[in-house]
Parts: C-alpha cells; sequence; structure tokens
C-alpha cells in the first residue's frame, strides 16, 4: 500500500476536501450575491467583481490540486500547501488594503479565508507530509 493510499491519509484528504469545498460554496455565495446586486440595481464595484471572480476561481483550482494530490501528485500536493497559506492571507491583506467594501463583503471573504487557511494546519502536518517524502 502506498502512503498516499493509508487511511489516515485519506482522512486527511478528505478533512481537506471539505475545507476546501467550503471554501468554495462561500465563494460562491459571495459571486452570487455580487450577481444579485448588480442585477436589482446596487452599486457594485470592479473590484468586487473581480475578487469574487479570483477567490471563486482559486477555490476550484484548489480543490482540483487537493483532488490530484490524494491520488499521489506530490507536485500538487506542495502547491497545495503553499496555497493554503498564502491565500488565505492574500485574501485578509487585500480586502484590508482596498477601501469601500462592504462589511458584509468583507465577512464573508474572512470566511473564506478561514476555510482555505485550516487546510494548512492538515496539508502542513506531519500525516501528510511524511506521505509525500522529498525526491532524492
Amino acid at each position: 500500500m502506498e502512503t498516499h493510499d493509508k487511511p489516515d491519509t485519506r482522512q486527511a484528504f478528505g478533512t481537506v476536501k471539505l475545507l476546501v469545498a467550503a471554501y468554495g460554496a462561500v465563494s460562491a455565495a459571495v459571486f452570487t450575491a455580487v450577481v444579485v446586486l448588480s442585477i436589482t440595481g446596487h452599486a457594485v464595484t470592479s473590484f468586487m467583481w473581480g475578487r469574487a471572480s479570483g477567490v471563486l476561481a482559486s477555490a476550484a483550482v484548489t480543490y482540483w490540486l487537493v483532488t490530484l494530490a490524494a491520488r499521489g501528485s506530490r507536485s500538487a500536493y506542495v502547491r497545495v500547501r503553499i496555497i493554503s497559506v498564502v491565500v488565505p492571507i492574500a485574501i485578509i491583506v487585500i480586502d484590508l488594503v482596498a477601501d469601500g467594501l462592504p462589511t458584509w463583503f468583507v465577512v464573508v471573504q474572512v470566511a473564506c479565508a478561514l476555510a482555505v487557511g485550516a487546510t494548512a494546519f492538515i496539508v502542513n502536518g506531519s500525516r501528510l507530509r511524511g506521505a509525500f517524502p522529498k525526491a532524492v
């Protein structure tokens, strides 16, 4: 049995997939809210459009990479490790720097950051690192 096929590794990836799916669901909700606000004539900035689209796309790519990593792809695993640390920081920092964002938008973006950030503790933990040893 390969290391990435062990029950504890599969369980860890199951949790990561669940967290990334939550990140995607919240991202989709934000994008939907931006669409609805726009259709109903409320003010929606180009930043909100770009941000909602970008975070949703990031969630889709992250889920795809987690799926590849769960199948044993070391390169996908390394990318997920990086994403799980960088994306939450980027989401929060950009939202702090941006002016004029509605409070609800920032709060939901922070929820996205927390969901994907929680994966960092799992994918950077010893259990999954041991499943993907460095090539010699």
